[in-house]
C-alpha cells in the first residue's frame, strides 16, 4: 500500500477574478493539490478555461503547485501538448471521450505528464480497469460532470471499493459534492485523492475543513492497512 490522502480544492468554486490569489490561499491553507477543471461547451455543456489560463497560473505559483487538469472535453488528445507546456502536472482525461485510450496515455506519458483517467456515473468500473495498470490516478465522478453544486451519489462507492481491492496501490480520486459530511464513505471505500469545491472555498475556515478531510482519509488509511 502506496497511496496517501491528498486533498485538491476544485478552483471552480473560487473567485475567478482572483484566481491566482486564491489558489495561493488554497495552498496556505494546507491542500495537497490543485484540481482544475477544463470544459469546451461540447463534452459537458458549460465553458470554463483553457491552457493559456493555465500557463499564467503556473507562471504566477511557481513549479511546486501540483495542477491536477480535469479534462472535460470531448477531443483530450488535442490539448496534450498544450497543457503539458502550460505546466500541468497531471492530465486527467475522461474514458467516455475517447476511441483510443491506450494512444492517449502514451501520448501523455510522452509529454512528461501523469496520467488521470476518469469515469462519468453511467461509466462502469469495468470499463475503466484495462487500463488501471498503465494510469496514475483513477478518477471516479460522483456527480455528472460539467456543474457545481450536485448531491453526491453514495451510489457511486462501489466502483470505489471495486478499484481500491483490485488495485490496492492506485491513486483514487473523487470529485463532485464530497465534503465533511461525505467525506467518510469516501475514504471507507478507499479514495485517497479528494476534490472538494463549495464546501472548502466557501468555508469561513478552509484550513480547518482541508484537514478534516484529510484525516478522514489517513484514518481510512492506517485502518485499511491494519486488516490486511
Amino acid at each position: 500500500m502506496s497511496y496517501s490522502a491528498k486533498i485538491g480544492p476544485s478552483i471552480l468554486n473560487s473567485d475567478l477574478a482572483c484566481l491566482a490569489s486564491e489558489c495561493t490561499r488554497m495552498l496556505e491553507c494546507g491542500a495537497d493539490y490543485l484540481h482544475l477543471d477544463v470544459m469546451d461547451g461540447h463534452f459537458v455543456p458549460n465553458i470554463t478555461f483553457g491552457h493559456p489560463v493555465v500557463e499564467c497560473l503556473r507562471k504566477h505559483l511557481g513549479q511546486a503547485p501540483f495542477f491536477d487538469m480535469h479534462m472535460m472535453v470531448s477531443r483530450p488528445e488535442q490539448w496534450v501538448k498544450p497543457m503539458a507546456a502550460a505546466g500541468a502536472t497531471q492530465y486527467t482525461f475522461h474514458l467516455e471521450a475517447t476511441s483510443n485510450a491506450g494512444a492517449l496515455i502514451k501520448d501523455i506519458r510522452e509529454s512528461s505528464m501523469k496520467v488521470g483517467l476518469a469515469i462519468k456515473p453511467g461509466t462502469t468500473v469495468e470499463e475503466l480497469a484495462p487500463w488501471a495498470s498503465q494510469i496514475d490516478m483513477a478518477l471516479v465522478m460522483t456527480v455528472e460532470p460539467g456543474f457545481g453544486g450536485q448531491k453526491f451519489m453514495e451510489d457511486m462507492m462501489p466502483k470505489v471499493s471495486w478499484l481500491r481491492t483490485q488495485f490496492p496501490s492506485l491513486d483514487i480520486e473523487v470529485d463532485g459534492g464530497v465534503g465533511p459530511d461525505s467525506i467518510h464513505k469516501c475514504a471507507e471505500a478507499g479514495a485517497n485523492m479528494i476534490v472538494s469545491g463549495s464546501a472548502i472555498m466557501s468555508s469561513d475556515d478552509p484550513r480547518s475543513v482541508i484537514n478534516f478531510l484529510r484525516n478522514a482519509c489517513m484514518e481510512a488509511i492506517q485502518k485499511r492497512s491494519l486488516d490486511r
